[in-house]
Parts: structure tokens; C-alpha cells; sequence
């Protein structure tokens, strides 16, 4: 299974978002297709971006006016958008049709996820920003308690970041007009007082644009910079989807939301900021911004989510990782074996490709000695396993009281391709979460 050529082979932005009045239908045939449905799913889903600002014909305007059951999608794409419906089949000529209810709900869901976390990165920093963000996080909550499920969500805001010792997040978004926040989503399934179900936290990084800080980006470094939210984005959309798949697992879902903006209230070089952890962190780049916003979710996690089993964090992190792992394939950075093995094999399985990267904790951290803090947030040198060294920066601020597992995800490369945001990340939480079709 080639997922990355079900998306090369459909006609992005092309025909089928035009479709016909009655939409369009594709029809996937795989004698194995139950085993692939929902990276089938995930390919034509990233196929089939839902963001457009692009002005509208009349024709288009009174066509979109008529479909009035496609008005959500419309609206939450901002254009016009018909409906595509996917159907699977074993065996074209025999009618064999996929209607295993799990496989095709799964399916359902991943792909929403996936279309949710590719708006979402699409959007321009003018329409996203942190206010915004968590708006979206709040309609979100709201649609799943209204659908029965048990949601709950908490955040973080400005000066109180500051006052409650997230100095990362804090550091980094206070330049902006719209100030940071953390924002924090519960999942209880059925059951959950059991204590023997496993209790997943996933952290993002939500940095809705990045502009480097006072280590100013060049113009050329700075277009798609919107996207570097995407980690955010699909954690996000993985909560979103194993909620509605109702996941017996506890999940906990912390984004870090952030604008790292220029101005007089900027973070500096040769600052020190206290962390939530309680580490100093030397500034010696503010364009490593995000290893200090998601240092603090981790810290958080493993400081006050009582047992917590594994701690994730996903990020657009290093350009280092494409150096390392490619395009197609985010790097991992796992604590055990066992974890690393898990998350290698669910990407596979969920089309979320990812490799693993080298794990070296005692040869890595000297890379951020500083003479006056804990750390630096940037490393000596930049040829020395640099995405690596990212990775270690976060977890150095897990609580020395934690004992469960981490695993670091640096999707940069995966996070976009050609202009768009493609939703990485969403099947790849579900594979982790051990959603079956998924692992």
C-alpha cells in the first residue's frame, strides 16, 4: 500500500473540487482493501483540501446557495465545495462492498479529522490567530458533548501563563496582539473511572506563524509559515476523530497556541526564561521557538496529568528532520524500544508514515550548555544530529517524578506539500491510541 500515490494520482484543486452539481464519486478496488481502508481514507482525504479564499462565479454562488446540505462545508472552507462520496470494494464486478460499520465509521472519521487539521493549517495567520484557534477548539468540544461524549476543556491566557510559570509559551507569544494561550481538552470514555485503561497525553505545537522572533526570518524563509502549526493541528484532529470513535483510552489534549511576532515586547536573545519545568533556558535563537512551547506542555503532562501512561508531542520543529527522514516520513524520537517500534508500525499500517531518529541523550544535551542558565534553546552545532538534539531540549523538561513513556514527533516534512497543509498526524494518533485499522 502506497498511500502518497492515491493523493498524487487525484487532480489536486482540479476537477474534482469542481464536481458536478451532484458531486462526485470515487470508487476504490483492492482485494485487500479491508486491511487499507483507512489509509485509503487518509490519501484522498489530503487529496481534497477544504480551505479556499478564492473568489466565486455567479453560477458558483447560486449553486452553492441551492446545496444547502453542503452549507457547513462550505462555510468551514470559506468556497464552494460538493460533496465526494468514497465507497470500497473487494470485488467491483461482484458488488462486494466494504460494510463493516467500525471500518467505514473509521474511515469516516479520520478523513474528517484529516480535512479538519488541513483547514485549519491553510487558514492565513489574519484569520487563525491564538483567539481564533481556540475558538475552533471550542466549537469542537461543544459538537462532541452534544453528541453524549464526556469533553472538558480548560485554558491558559496571557499573564496568566506568566503568573502560573509557563514561561515558554509565555515568552514566545507575549509580543503578539492576540496573547498565548495553552489549551486543554479531556476525554473520559465510558467507564473511565477504570484506572487499568491506558492514559494517553498529546501535546502540540501551536505556533499559528512564525516569523523567527528578533532572529528575523529572510523573505524567502517566511511564506508558509502558517503552517508551522501543523503539529497542533494534528493532534487536534486525532483527538477529535478517537473521541468520536469512542477510544477507551483517557486522553488529554494540550496545545500550545502562540504567535512569534516582532515588536517591543519580543523575547531577546540572551534573555532567560523559567520554564514550567523550573529550568532556566538561555535564548540564544528565538527562531527555536518551539521547543520552548511544547518544553512546557510536556512538563505540564507529566506534572499534573495523574497517571499518564505515554506523553506525545507533535511538531512542524527543525528543518533538520527532512535532512533526516525525508519528506514522507516525520521523525521519531522514543524513549523505549518498544514505543518506537509501536509508532514505526502504526505508520505503516495508518499511511502516517514516520522513522525513527537517533536517540542519544548523553551524547546530545551538551549541544545546549550555557554558561549562565540550565540551557541554551539552541544548539553549538548544527551538524550534530540537530533534530535529535530538538527532540532531547523537550524532553529534558519532562518532571524527573514521571515514569511513563515519550515519544517526539518532528513532522516538517509531512506537514505540507505544495502550498497546503496535508494533515499530518491525525491517523498517525490514532495509530498510536491502537484504534483497530490503524495499528
Amino acid at each position: 500500500m502506497s498511500p502518497h500515490t492515491i493523493t498524487d494520482s487525484l487532480n489536486v484543486g482540479g476537477s474534482l473540487l469542481k464536481g458536478g452539481k451532484d458531486g462526485c464519486q470515487i470508487i476504490v478496488v483492492d482485494q485487500d482493501i479491508e486491511e487499507s481502508v483507512t489509509a485509503v481514507a487518509v490519501a484522498i482525504a489530503r487529496a481534497m483540501p477544504v480551505y479556499t479564499s478564492k473568489s466565486l462565479s455567479n453560477k458558483q454562488q447560486q449553486q452553492q446557495q441551492q446545496d444547502a446540505n453542503c452549507a457547513d462545508e462550505a462555510a468551514a472552507g470559506g468556497g464552494y465545495l460538493h460533496l465526494v462520496n468514497v465507497s470500497y470494494y473487494t470485488e467491483l464486478n461482484e458488488g462486494k462492498v466494504v460494510q463493516d460499520e467500525d471500518l467505514n465509521s473509521a474511515a469516516k472519521a479520520v478523513a474528517d479529522g484529516v480535512r479538519l487539521a488541513g483547514r485549519l493549517g491553510d487558514m492565513p495567520p489574519a484569520e487563525l490567530d491564538p483567539e481564533t484557534y481556540s475558538k475552533e477548539c471550542m466549537e469542537i468540544v461543544e459538537g462532541l458533548i452534544a453528541k453524549g461524549h464526556q469533553v472538558e476543556m480548560e485554558e491558559i491566557v496571557g499573564e496568566e501563563l506568566r503568573d502560573q510559570g509557563y514561561g515558554g509559551i509565555y515568552g514566545v507569544g507575549m509580543a503578539a496582539i492576540v496573547p498565548p494561550r495553552m489549551v486543554i481538552l479531556t476525554y473520559t470514555p465510558e467507564g473511565g473511572g477504570d484506572d487499568d485503561l491506558e492514559n494517553v497525553a498529546l501535546c502540540g505545537k501551536g505556533v499559528v506563524y512564525d516569523t523567527g522572533g528578533l532572529s528575523l526570518k529572510g523573505k524567502a524563509g517566511m511564506c508558509g509559515m502558517k503552517h508551522d502549526m501543523g503539529g497542533s493541528a494534528g493532534v487536534l484532529g486525532g483527538f477529535k476523530a478517537a473521541v468520536e470513535l469512542k477510544v477507551p483510552k483517557k486522553i488529554t489534549l494540550i496545545l500550545a497556541i502562540v504567535e512569534n511576532a516582532i515588536g517591543p515586547k519580543a523575547f531577546r536573545n540572551d534573555d532567560i526564561l523559567t520554564m514550567y519545568s523550573g529550568k532556566t533556558v538561555e535564548i540564544n535563537n528565538t527562531d527555536a521557538e518551539g521547543r520552548l512551547v511544547l518544553a512546557d506542555c510536556v512538563a505540564h503532562a507529566s506534572k499534573n496529568i495523574k497517571g499518564v501512561d505515554i506523553i506525545m508531542d507533535m511538531a512542524t520543529l527543525t528543518g533538520a528532520q527532512l535532512v533526516t527522514t525525508g519528506k514522507k516520513h516525520a521523525g521519531i524520537l522514543a524513549q523505549s524500544e518498544e514505543l518506537e517500534k509501536r509508532m514505526f508500525e502504526c505508520g505503516l499500517k495508518s499511511g502516517d508514515l514516520c522513522y525513527p531518529m537517533l536517540y542519544a541523550p548523553e551524547l546530545l544535551k551538551s549541544e545546549f550548555a550555557s554558561k549562565v542558565a540550565d540551557m541554551k534553546n539552541s544548539v553549538k552545532d548544527r551538524g550534530n544530529a540537530q533534530a535529535s538534539c530538538a527532540g532531547h531540549f523537550i524532553e529534558s523538561h519532562l518532571d524527573p517524578s514521571y515514569e511513563g513513556d515519550w515519544v517526539h514527533v518532528d513532522m516538517a516534512g509531512p506537514d505540507s506539500k505544495n502550498e497546503r497543509a496535508t494533515g499530518y498526524g491525525v491517523a498517525l494518533v490514532l495509530g498510536l491510541l491502537q484504534v483497530p485499522s490503524f495499528c
